[in-house]
């Protein structure tokens, strides 16, 4: 049993504003915190988005076990929410030192997210995956940009970062994130 009965139950569970099932194949929740980032803001987080993620999957049975662990007895599923391993950490990396099974779920910020989408699909994918997150969710695009690597995947994803700032920026002026205000 997975947390949402099937993909299209996924795509109308509603968490609010905050937070939202950002991938059901990469089992990946994302919990928005700001409209502004800095480039030295650290990518991680922060208590009030910590204590939403909690609220909000109280809801659906899980229960905190630690302060990056929420676990739900009745589907035996596991929701970690990864510490980078040292302050300034790649966004990248977040999930290396956080195993997790197949049927379990990452709580990760905007960011983290965005970035796991760059390294899971193809470009196209990547692309719009990450404009769907931007419309509904900012993220630091100024940090991706610091941590990409020479990788293929994101040697590809390089020249799309400036349509990811425009369409930001669009988004971020425009209803209904222009009247969210931070968590914290």
């Amino acid at each position: 049993m997975d947390i949402i009965p099937d993909e299209s139950a996924a795509v109308t569970t509603d968490f609010g504003p905050y937070m939202l099932l950002a991938d059901v194949d990469l089992k990946i929740f994302s919990v928005f915190d700001d409209l502004k980032y800095d480039r030295s803001d650290a990518e991680i987080m922060s208590p009030a988005m910590r204590r939403h993620a909690v609220s909000k999957l109280a809801s659906l049975g899980f229960r905190q076990t630690s302060g990056s662990v929420l676990y739900n007895k009745a589907t035996d599923i596991t929701c970690y929410i990864p510490k980078p391993q040292v302050l300034g950490a790649s966004p990248f990396d977040v999930t290396r030192y956080t195993p997790k099974r197949d049927k379990d779920y990452y709580i990760l910020t905007p960011t983290q997210t965005a970035c796991q989408f760059i390294d899971a699909y193809p470009y196209d994918l990547a692309v719009e995956k990450v404009i769907s997150l931007i419309q509904k969710q900012p993220i630091n695009l100024y940090r991706i940009l610091d941590y990409l690597e020479h990788k293929p995947a994101h040697e590809a994803i390089r020249p799309a970062l400036g349509y990811f700032k425009s369409a930001q920026r669009k988004a971020v002026q425009s209803e209904p994130l222009c009247r969210r205000r931070a968590l914290g």
